[in-house]
């Protein structure tokens, strides 16, 4: 019985631990931006800009075109509000936004889930860039002005529905803009000491001086640091990088390559930057945003925008054939859930099984382990008898006057545990009979 015991306990901890293993498996997320894989897009087209929220990818294109994805690798074209050049996306509070250069009254649209969009009315008809949230504000910066104050380059909206015009620091052309820790900081490509502006509310913005006078085409907050990196064809490698602790000073560093960088993203420890130009390098990344190393993109594509969510980096490019989306890292847990439902439902189901197997083979394992031992327990049990009877015989083989005698004399030893010799034939218990001349023992 012991034996029968532990081999339970074996079974069940061993479809215990293959269930647990083969679910940490699947959740494990690893994101290295390093390996980078091509995937096709849901058609050639001039991506500009790529992001993650609430289990979905969406990317926008300078052709008016949106596609989603749930894992990052199969996209699917959707119709956008307007065929505009929809040059940024984002998401925050449970809404998408976009927002484009071109258009008139409809230069911003939103989605609830990314596939079905309403156009919106833009503060201003003029060249957005760029589009961002946080802190319960949309923010989007422009390249240019309105016709009666070139320095409104801002506009904000607490819905992403209703936007306002703000003025920006300079009128500069604003590449991006992004929050974090507490702080709004925008980009850009023009200007002279003032290629940075900050907020801390999104709306009163002032000028900071840039590491240096480079285009600067993206910026990124992660892990304490702002991180922003330039298309500067004729800068030094040494300043195509730069980093703020706090969005106002600015250091320079050293790019992994001469490129030009084009998009900059946080996740996971580590930045990520994809490039326009280059040959196998059009990827560089770095721990900490100063210390960079070259990766070797997909296909060597005019890489234009890079982002990260749940586990895995993608990014999109402006050409390319059949591989205009490149990712790197492993399928997140939200992508699982939603594609791979039918597979863990189906692993589930097939781990019931197994389990249910088991139950049933340890249930007849105890059960003839149960009926051995009772045929054992029998088995002795009638040798002990048969031993009694055999003694019994020797014992009144000479003094037995006869059979029935004997037989008295027998049921009397074997169950004189039960019936003591008494004059009455009265009985302790209906149906139970003593030999003549016993009576129940009570």
């Amino acid at each position: 019985m012991n034996l029968l015991k532990k081999y339970c306990r074996t079974s069940v901890i061993a479809v215990i631990l293959a269930s647990l293993f083969s679910v940490s498996v699947v959740s494990q997320v690893a994101a290295d931006g390093i390996t980078w894989t091509s995937r096709t897009a849901a058609a050639d087209n001039f991506w500009l800009s790529v992001a993650y929220g609430n289990g979905l990818w969406v990317a926008v294109s300078f052709f008016g075109t949106v596609m989603t994805s749930r894992d990052g690798i199969t996209w699917t074209s959707r119709t956008s509000a307007a065929d505009n050049a929809w040059f940024s996306v984002a998401y925050g509070n449970g809404l998408w936004v976009a927002v484009s250069n071109t258009g008139t009254g409809n230069r911003v649209m939103t989605s609830p889930d990314g596939i079905t969009w309403t156009s919106r009315t833009a503060a201003a008809d003029i060249f957005w860039n760029s589009v961002a949230y946080g802190n319960g504000l949309w923010v989007a910066v422009s390249q240019i002005g309105t016709d009666d104050n070139i320095t409104n380059r801002v506009m904000t909206s607490p819905d992403g529905i209703t936007w306002t015009i703000r003025a920006s620091a300079a009128d500069n052309i604003w590449r991006s803009v992004a929050y974090g820790d507490g702080l709004w900081v925008a980009v850009s490509q023009t200007g002279t000491g003032n290629r940075v502006m900050t907020s801390p509310d999104g709306i009163t913005w002032t000028s900071r001086t840039s590491a240096a006078d480079n285009a600067w085409r993206s910026v990124a907050y992660g892990n304490g640091l702002w991180v922003a990196v330039s298309d500067n064809e004729t800068g030094n490698i040494t300043n195509r990088v730069m980093t703020s602790p706090d969005g106002i000073t600015w250091t320079s560093r050293t790019a992994a390559a001469d490129n030009v960088w084009l998009s900059v993203a946080y996740g996971n420890g580590l930045w990520v930057a994809v490039s326009a130009n280059g040959t196998g390098n059009r990827v560089m990344t770095s721990p900490d945003g100063i210390t960079w190393t070259s990766r070797a993109s997909a296909a060597d594509n005019f890489w234009i925008s890079v982002a990260y969510g749940d586990g895995l980096w993608v990014a999109v490019s402006q050409t390319g054939t059949g591989n205009q989306v490149m990712t790197s890292g492993v399928i997140g847990l939200a992508a699982r859930t939603t594609a791979a439902a039918t597979a863990e439902a189906a692993r589930v189901a097939a781990a019931t099984a197994e389990a249910a197997r088991v139950a049933a083979a340890t249930a007849e394992a105890a059960r003839v382990a149960a009926a051995n031992a009772y045929a054992y327990e029998a088995a002795a049990a009638a040798e002990a008898n048969r031993t009694l009877i055999i003694k019994l015989l020797h014992a009144t083989a000479n003094t037995a006057a006869s059979y029935s005698e004997l037989a008295l004399v027998l049921l009397k030893k074997l169950d004189s545990s039960k019936c003591v010799k008494g004059k009455t034939t009265k009985y302790v218990k209906s149906g139970t009979k003593c030999p003549k001349g016993y009576v129940k023992k009570k």
